[in-house]
Parts: C-alpha cells; structure tokens; sequence
C-alpha cells in the first residue's frame, strides 16, 4: 500500500515543561509557527513533576532538543542547572525559555518583553503598580515595571514569607494579602492562577469591587473572560486579558530559536478559535 503524503519526521525537538500543563496552548502555536515557516521541528507537551527536574535536564542535554518553554512550578527551579542567564532572566530571577548558545544551555525570560508589549501606548500613565502573586510571572513583571520607569511597586502574595523575600530582592514594597483590597494607583495586574481554567476557574484574586485603579491585567489567558477581568469592566477600568502578553512571549520565544517571526494578526485568530471551542 502506498500514499502520497510522506512521512513526517521531525528534525528538531521543542516543547513545553510544566505541572500541571493542561491550560498551555503553547504547543498549538508553536506548531503553527513551525509548519508556517516550513520548519523541520516539532513542539512537545512535557509534564514535569519538580522531582523529575533533574533528570529532565540531563536527557535535554543529551537528545537533540533544541529549545524549551518553562511555566508553573520551574521557572526558578531550573535557573541553577543552566550554564548562562540572559539580562532579562538574571534581573527578573526567573526564566521562562530555554535555548542554546553553541554547546552551553541558557535561559532567558520573554515574560519580560511579552508583559510590556500591551503597556506600550500605557507607558506615561503608569507610575505606581501592585502586583498579585509572587511567582516566577510576578518576578518578570516587577522587572518590566522598573525598566518602564514605574516609580512606586508593590508585591502581594498569600505567602506572607515569599512576599517578603520578592520586594526585597527586587527591590520594592510589600503589601498584605489582607490588605490588597484597599489599595489604589495606577496598574492592578494579576499574576496569581487564580482564574485559570481548571481548579482555580471562576475564582478571582481580588475582593470586590476595583476603586481608583486605572488598569487592570490579567496575566490569564485561558478563559479569556476571567472573574478579575469581569470586576475590572464592572467597575469601569480599563482592561488588559492576558492573551495579549501570551503572544507576545511566544513570539519572543519563536524569534530566539529559529529567527522567523509568528505574525500578530494570524496567530490571535488561531488563539482566539481555539479558546471559544471554534478551532
């Protein structure tokens, strides 16, 4: 029996690592880019228990993996594996990708640049910022906060100790969990889970309703719709969901390991059909 499809065989290895990664629809547009730009390569969905890590990274040193995303819980548990920290990943403490750079495994953080790709035309407006959650993503956007010139930031976690630890390694205020209600500025940008879809959907990281605040951002972007985004259009703020910074990251990402580009318009049409159920 013959076809006239061939046989693809890949000649390049990318993927994604991460627990749990059920929400991730990084290997839908990776693979996109890749077939779009008639690459050899596939991009793969690792699910990686943090007790595996090590083992993870000794078979990335051996099989020919050529790049890695890095999401929840390794974004800051891989950084002492690696061989070099790009600007990004060593400012913000946190990595979000992994490429090479000749024989030696480095990490960088486009969380960076994909967190301010929607504040461009925002810059002026934002001089003072709270940031919920105090993970790996919240590192990326203190880093992107100071490089914009946000004068007064503040971090908000339910870990009163991981709060603690992140203003003062980065330099910045510390605010209660408790009290998080109660502040007002400029920029409100969620980068907790919860909201995701899965066991945090439908839970919002903010109490009530959003007085004096001139932006809300919300790292999720699946569901699009999230209860945060839903308080901030209720109480009349403008709105940043977080597909826009997802994008962006990616293209980051696509950008570092092949030189080709994932075009905008596109890409978000295939985002957008995959998350309404459409695609």
């Amino acid at each position: 029996m013959t076809t006239s499809n061939p046989i693809f065989i890949p000649e390049r290895l990318y993927g994604i690592i991460g627990y749990p990664l059920g929400h991730s629809l990084s290997p839908l547009l990776h693979n996109w880019g890749f077939q779009h730009n008639n690459l050899g390569a596939v991009y793969c969905r690792w699910p990686m228990p943090t007790d595996r890590l090590p083992e993870f990274i000794t078979a990335l040193r051996t099989l020919p993996i050529q790049g890695v995303s890095v999401t929840i819980p390794h974004k800051r548990m891989v950084m002492p594996y690696l061989d070099g920290l790009t600007a990004d990943a060593l400012h913000a403490g946190a990595v979000n990708t992994l490429f090479w750079s000749g024989e030696e495994l480095w990490g960088d953080n486009t969380d960076v640049q994909g967190f301010l790709a929607p504040l461009t035309v925002r810059r002026s407006q934002i001089r003072t910022a709270l940031v919920l959650g105090v993970g790996g993503a919240s590192r990326a956007v203190v880093w992107g906060l100071k490089r914009i010139g946000a004068e007064r930031i503040a971090v908000c976690g339910r870990s009163p100790e991981n709060a603690e630890s992140l203003a003062r390694e980065a330099g910045c205020e510390q605010l209660s969990w408790e009290e998080r209600g109660q502040w007002s500025g400029d920029l409100l940008v969620n980068a907790t889970p919860l909201g995701m879809s899965g066991k945090f959907g439908g839970i919002s990281p903010w109490p009530g309703k959003m007085f004096n605040i001139r932006i809300a951002y919300d790292l999720i972007y699946n569901p699009q719709d999230t209860c945060f985004l839903r308080q901030a259009e209720e109480s009349g703020i403008q709105t940043i969901g977080g597909l826009e910074m997802f994008i962006a990251q990616a293209q980051g990402q696509f950008r570092l390991w092949t030189k080709k580009e994932l075009p905008n318009g596109t890409v978000r049409e295939l985002l957008v059909s995959a998350l309404s159920g459409t695609g």
